[in-house]
């Protein structure tokens, strides 16, 4: 990642940061610090399974003239998150799926870091780069049927995670974050 190129991601990942000074200082003193960011403002986050998250993550490059956002590994959760626009209309549901919107958080370690338990898979590049919901849906079914290819149905049962355009399916407040385990 070249010095301009992460300068501009570690700036837009910290502006969702409850104090952006300090996580940027924290960043550019060589820390890989992990910083709770708030969702909802400059992006969504979709987390799912990393039995199914690492295959959409392969599958989001081979969609041509798609330029993917990020993609956060939580390796200690099992689980991947998928950088998002913001949609305070939308909320996706599946089995272990969350969609961590505006009132919820996220801990993200510095751009730079692709290493450890929490890693980027594919870091930010500055620009304010996210994937589309309808990309998203894509990749997950596509990465959902190379799953039960090679595991096979018994093993994988789960509801395709998919958006959903009803409000009235997530009671507003009741957003899960990758870094808390229970409701706010």
């Amino acid at each position: 990642m070249a010095l301009a190129q992460w300068t501009h991601a570690m700036e837009w990942l910290a502006a969702a940061a409850q104090d952006p000074r300090a996580c940027k200082k924290d960043w550019q003193h060589g820390s890989t610090g992990v910083h709770l960011l708030a969702a909802g403002r400059f992006w969504d986050v979709l987390i799912v399974p990393a039995c199914l998250g690492l295959r959409a993550a392969d599958c989001l490059d081979g969609i041509p003239r798609l330029v993917p956002g990020p993609v956060l590994l939580d390796e200690r959760r099992q689980q991947v998150g998928f950088f998002l626009p913001p949609d305070p209309l939308s909320t996706w549901v599946g089995q272990g799926t969350r969609y961590v919107a505006k009132g919820g958080w996220i801990a993200a370690p510095a751009p730079h870091c692709r290493w450890g338990d929490l890693r980027w898979l594919r870091p930010p590049d500055g620009s304010g780069t996210l994937t589309a919901p309808e990309a998203m849906e894509l990749v997950l079914f596509r990465a959902m049927n190379e799953v039960v290819r090679s595991h096979g149905v018994r093993h994988h049962r789960h509801e395709l995670p998919h958006r959903s355009v009803d409000t009235q399916a997530v009671p507003v407040g009741y957003r899960w974050g990758m870094a808390s385990s229970r409701p706010r």
